[in-house]
């Protein structure tokens, strides 16, 4: 088996084992479903944007359903976004008037979600952006909605930053101690470096004061998963929408990770996108991920009435419908050491080693390394045999010319 990472701060036992999450990036920008960076993308002042805040009423929110599409799926932890950048809380903070229960949703939105997801059995996690562009203290930088408004700068230039630390700080506090146990915190994002023109630079962990914020966080929840985005590793890092073609290594040394990816290519809802991965991709996704010893955390981007759209539930049902015949070739499996063949993958959890077929071959499929090692072969999908012949080194499977009706077939082996 591959050299595993090295112990994190927090608890990661379950996360490793478990191997995909749901992601759900939902606020006031699902309105203008245009994706969640739209204040940014086309630099709407906090006056203009103000209309989402003033017609959020998603009357059809069925949080039990969410966790139920979830866990159909196979999903075993959802992480939700507490904030965006746009600073919209969906929960009833203390701290500002910037939140849910304002909105003609009239309520807190976060309790009863998480309190669903946990009823289906599914862990915790909040994202919390610690970026905030609706703040009045939040220094105005080169990715802020306004950076292109010379007068809005000079009027704000004396914002002070320290308040805003201050008020990131506390919401934080909320968050790991007004919902019960939480598995991961899901930071998002830093960006250091220099600005331009009037603009101050970027911001980056001494700006957020991280180690702090850090340590805050585990002082609530010592075992909780804390992501890399603060610009201080903790527990897993989070390569976002790209499939590493490898197991993700730091210093030349394996780490725990997770890929976040996208339906579509768009976090929050966005209405007039056709760009949708298909179910076979998505399935081969998740496989690969696992296959590279990394977690998959795949996000759906809810409507304004609170409805994970048509298309999303498409893709989970067919997502759940291969993990139902195949989930034991995903959970507390990981990367293994011997070499897949060409168009395929190959997951191991102890004597188990899974082949996965991208491309179903004629016959025969080859598989050097195995030849004496393995005791029987059988088909995931109905526990069918697969008879083999071996020579040299090599394992020779013989396949029915027909591919099994599932999106990606999945040969399981018995090592000796």
């Amino acid at each position: 088996m591959p050299v595993l990472p090295d112990p994190t701060p927090g608890k990661t036992d379950w996360f490793v084992h478990d191997r995909f999450g749901l992601f759900i990036h939902w606020g006031i920008y699902a309105a203008a479903a245009r994706h969640e960076w739209v204040k940014n993308r086309e630099q709407i002042s906090d006056e203009d944007y103000q209309k989402y805040f003033d017609h959020f009423d998603p009357d059809l929110y069925d949080p039990t359903a969410w966790a139920r599409a979830a866990k159909n799926a196979g999903m075993k932890y959802f992480v939700v976004t507490s904030k965006h950048h746009d600073g919209f809380c969906l929960w009833d903070s203390k701290l500002t008037d910037y939140k849910a229960p304002n909105t003609p949703a009239g309520r807190d939105l976060l309790a009863p979600m998480v309190e669903a997801f946990r009823a289906e059995g599914l862990k915790v996690g909040f994202y919390h952006s610690l970026i905030d562009w609706h703040h009045p203290e939040y220094t105005i930088d080169r990715l802020h909605p306004m950076r292109a408004n010379e007068d809005f700068i000079r009027a704000n230039q004396h914002r002070d930053f320290s308040k805003y630390v201050e008020y990131l700080h506390g919401q934080a506090r909320e968050l790991v101690t007004m919902f019960g146990p939480i598995d991961i915190m899901w930071f998002d994002f830093s960006y250091p470096g220099p600005g331009e023109g009037l603009l101050a630079p970027g911001k980056g962990k001494d700006d957020w004061q991280a180690e702090k914020l850090i340590a805050l966080v585990r002082e609530h929840m010592p075992d909780v998963i804390i992501n890399d985005r603060t610009q201080i590793p903790q527990d897993i890092r989070t390569p976002e929408q790209v499939q590493p073609t490898e197991w993700v290594k730091v210093d030349g040394k394996p780490v725990i990770w997770e890929a976040c990816q996208t339906f579509s290519g768009s976090w929050g809802y966005d209405r007039d996108n056709l760009d949708w991965k298909p179910v076979p991709m998505l399935v081969q996704m998740l496989i690969d991920t696992v296959s590279k010893g990394g977690n998959l955390l795949l996000n759906v981007g809810p409507t304004a009435r609170g409805e994970f759209e048509p298309r999303a539930l498409e893709r989970l049902a067919g997502i759940g419908e291969w993990m139902r015949l195949h989930s034991r070739s995903i959970y507390g499996c990981t990367q293994s050491d011997f070499a897949a063949p060409r168009d395929c993958r190959f997951t191991q959890n102890g004597k188990r080693l899974y082949l996965h077929v991208f491309a179903w071959p004629f016959k025969h499929l080859h598989v050097d390394g195995l030849a004496g090692k393995v005791a029987y072969a059988q088909l995931l999908n109905d526990a069918s045999e697969i008879r083999f012949t071996e020579e040299g080194d090599r394992l020779t499977l013989n396949l029915p010319v027909q591919q099994p009706n599932v999106v990606v077939p999945v040969i399981e082996l018995f090592l000796k």
